[in-house]
């Protein structure tokens, strides 16, 4: 996959006008206004979280890559593609993912990726019925490993044997002189099931809450998207739009009305059920806004 660097030399009113941000952000707060009676009751910062959700949530693997691009323009396109084979069967690759679902399993790819080859050439082994317990040297054809053990275990779904699956993986990890997953929390998994697929392995790592403590980058699954600082400033943002709606930019206003043809997203959101949250205050919920 060809990185895109076209998205480097645009101007911020090209990139916005381009990428319809500003179209999203004005019908947001259009439709927090006009229903504020329903909504002002959960938080602006939770609306406004959860509209976006519901118009973002699920990307493709060339957008998680071109989002990891804008912080790293270098950044290899093969993680991102070995990440989604987690998240993934290899059948459904083209599939969306969920954002929660990619950040936790690019975590793994990426804070263990020599052990996740390691183990790729461990699990195709025990597949093909040859001894796995060999010193192991990860290729740079990760790709293609991880490819190659996601067909194969389409062929046989049951996967191996959880307890020679262990051995070999916690023979792997002496070798190892780089990082992997807690031998306590790999044994945790694998008890699980008597018989373990690679994908499933994979997938129970991305979902181990104490791995991702001992990791330490990422918070808690609730707490993934909860930021008080952003929501403060986004509070501020929303203040000043409200009191003054209408764009100071010329290429905005320019673009305005060729936006304002865009199908709005308006009327999915309002029609769901009122948005569920925990709250002291929460009351019992209505579908009158539905009608």
């Amino acid at each position: 996959m060809k990185m895109n660097t076209d998205r480097f030399s645009l101007t911020v009113d090209e990139y916005l006008a381009e990428t319809n941000v500003l179209f999203y952000l004005n019908d947001a707060v259009t439709q927090l206004l006009e229903h504020k009676e329903e909504y002002t009751q959960f938080g602006v910062v939770r609306y406004v979280a959860e509209y976006f959700r519901l118009i973002a949530d699920l990307l493709a693997i060339s957008e998680y890559s071109s989002l990891l691009q804008l912080l790293c323009p270098d950044f290899p396109v093969e993680m991102v593609q070995n990440t989604a084979r987690i998240v993934l069967m290899e059948d459904a690759i083209d599939c969306l993912m969920s954002f929660s679902d990619f950040i936790y399993s690019f975590q793994i790819q990426f804070y263990y990726e020599e052990f996740v080859q390691s183990v790729s050439v461990i699990y195709q082994d025990l597949l093909s019925g040859k001894n796995p317990n060999t010193v192991i040297v990860p290729t740079s054809t990760s790709v293609e490993q991880l490819s190659s053990a996601a067909s194969e275990e389409q062929e046989t779904q049951k996967g191996v044997d959880s307890s020679i699956f262990s051995e070999c993986i916690e023979a792997l990890c002496e070798r190892l002189k780089h990082k992997y997953p807690s031998t306590a929390a790999i044994k945790e998994v694998l008890r699980s099931s008597p018989q373990q697929s690679f994908h499933g392995f994979l997938m129970a790592l991305a979902k181990h809450e104490g791995i991702n403590q001992d990791i330490g980058a990422l918070p808690n699954k609730s707490d993934l998207l909860i930021d008080p600082e952003m929501d403060q400033e986004l509070e501020r943002l929303i203040a000043q739009v409200a009191i003054s709606p209408t764009s100071n930019s010329s290429s905005s206003a320019a673009g305005q009305k060729e936006l304002s043809k865009k199908a709005s997203p308006r009327k999915s959101l309002h029609q769901r059920k009122r948005i569920e949250m925990e709250s002291d205050g929460s009351t019992e919920e209505t579908d009158s806004s539905e009608n």
